[in-house]
């Protein structure tokens, strides 16, 4: 069991994967990215503790994740080369012309730890929501977790699934939101703004955790709360707020990063502020 400490130098290499990877290839989304670093890492390293030698499409008797906003995909992927589900030097490979590592997830190249293609944003939480459906139908009492941006929230699909969930009595599924308040073309707020998230949650039945999601003992202690919540009739969704391009001081909170690969120059400047400290690939 990883002590806090140690969660945090994982995530901070993820870091410096992500900056990596996408000066590589030229192309990606840094900002998001950076920004569920420390949630991806403790929900792999910590709550979820999956087994990748077993890893199968049809996850049965283990926890699920799904990723929704699949632009984030660097952080998930580093999350998962790191905890071996395949190999680290394959990082380098991302977005790469025959790369498992597509800009988005992918099920077609089959890569490892990814069961859901997605990019098209706001399906998402409607696949995990069939996935949650699934095991309750074969009697698996794990846990479905999907991560979901807040701009994200924008498709109205997501608001067909917010019903549904509370009404079907799906309490085997933790939904979390990266609240970072940015998305490509600006704040949020001014893009179409949610107005109160929480109240909206708990108008539509569900049990609502919000959490500080770049403070590693905060999201470790509230994923682990949120679990004991689970299996009392209503669906749990945790509103993470985050920083968008946290641990690089020029990126963090500046949407213009979303979508926005580091120049070398500037990909150096951001690693200097990343130590390393499970070796680069």
């Amino acid at each position: 069991m990883p002590t806090t400490e140690e969660l945090q130098r994982i995530a901070t290499q993820v870091r410096r994967d992500i900056i990596r990877m996408i000066n590589g290839a030229a192309s990606g989304h840094p900002g998001g990215s950076l920004g569920v670093a420390d949630f991806l890492t403790v929900l792999y390293f910590e709550i979820m503790r999956p087994d990748p030698g077993k890893f199968d499409m049809d996850g049965k008797d283990e926890d699920l994740f799904f990723l929704s906003n699949g632009h984030v995909c660097p952080a998930w992927y580093s999350v998962l080369a790191r905890y071996g589900f395949f190999p680290v030097p394959e990082l380098g490979t991302l977005r790469k012309l025959g790369s498992r590592l597509q800009g988005h997830p992918s099920t077609f190249e089959k890569l490892p730890g990814v069961r859901m293609a997605s990019g098209s944003l706001g399906q998402g939480l409607s696949v995990s929501i069939g996935a949650a459906i699934a095991k309750k139908m074969n009697g698996d009492k794990r846990l479905v977790y999907t991560l979901c941006g807040d701009g994200e929230l924008e498709e109205g699909s997501n608001w067909e699934a917010l019903m549904f969930a509370p009404a079907k009595k799906i309490d085997n599924l933790i939904a979390v939101i990266d609240y970072n308040g940015q998305q490509i073309d600006g704040p949020v707020d001014k893009v179409m703004p949610l107005g109160n998230l929480r109240a909206k949650f708990e108008a539509f039945g569900w049990e609502v955790t919000e959490m500080d999601g770049n403070n590693i003992e905060e999201v470790l202690n509230v994923l682990n709360r949120v679990k004991s919540l689970t299996g009392k009739g209503k669906p749990n969704v945790i509103i993470m707020h985050t920083h968008m391009g946290s641990g690089v001081d020029f990126m963090t909170d500046n949407h213009e990063w979303h979508g926005v690969p580091p120049t070398n120059e500037q990909a150096a400047r951001a690693l200097s502020q990343l130590q390393e400290t499970l070796g680069d690939y």
